[in-house]
């Protein structure tokens, strides 16, 4: 897909993403903005340039969303979700099947097609400072399978309930986003 029209799909999604809370309705607004600008919004030179890009993580929950999975990420220095820069011109979904594959020697499975949230997070760690643009995908899996996960990437990989998610030492919306997949979970209980 061209990098013009996969910006114009971004744009779309990113309109189209039903707000958690008044600071994720600010980081929507952001991104709009930012992508209407003309800025570069993919990854062009490792480690970090342009200084704000793309980013998809994924979410890995258990079938009754009572889990998720996390990496101990060795530059971040946090438990994370997995994820990775969005390779210019790449469909997000596409970088969530990729990374996936890399990283946990899995195929995916979406709970949703389209992201359950947004985050535009200043990184800190053991990288270079920048800027990414997270859009979370939320996808389900099995906390029994054993999953060969990256060495390079991952100093280990857990399954951690909802109580156990050490926030603390995690992406500063992880918080965020277990409390979108919970009110998602409910709305479809529901519905």
């Amino acid at each position: 897909m061209s990098t013009v029209n996969i910006r114009s799909q971004i744009h779309q999604i990113v309109s189209s993403m039903s707000p958690l809370d008044e600071l994720e309705q600010d980081h929507i607004r952001f991104v709009l903005d930012w992508i209407e600008s003309g800025s570069e919004i993919f990854r062009i030179e490792k480690p970090a340039t342009p200084d704000i890009h793309l980013v998809a993580y994924f979410v890995i929950a258990s079938t009754e969303m009572d889990q998720v999975l996390l990496v101990d990420h060795k530059k971040a220095e946090l438990w994370l979700p997995p994820g990775g820069h969005v390779d210019p011109g790449e469909d997000p979904k596409e970088t969530v099947r990729r990374e996936a594959k890399e990283e946990l020697g899995i195929d995916v499975e979406f709970l949703f097609d389209e992201p359950i949230l947004l985050t535009v997070t200043k990184m800190v760690g053991n990288v270079a400072k920048h800027t990414d643009v997270s859009l979370w995908y939320l996808l389900t899996g099995d906390p029994h399978r054993t999953l060969d996960y990256d060495p390079d990437e991952f100093n280990q990989i857990r399954w951690f309930t909802i109580d156990e998610i050490p926030f603390e030492k995690s992406d500063p919306h992880m918080k965020r986003c277990i409390q979108k997949m919970l009110s998602l979970k409910q709305r479809s209980v529901i519905e």
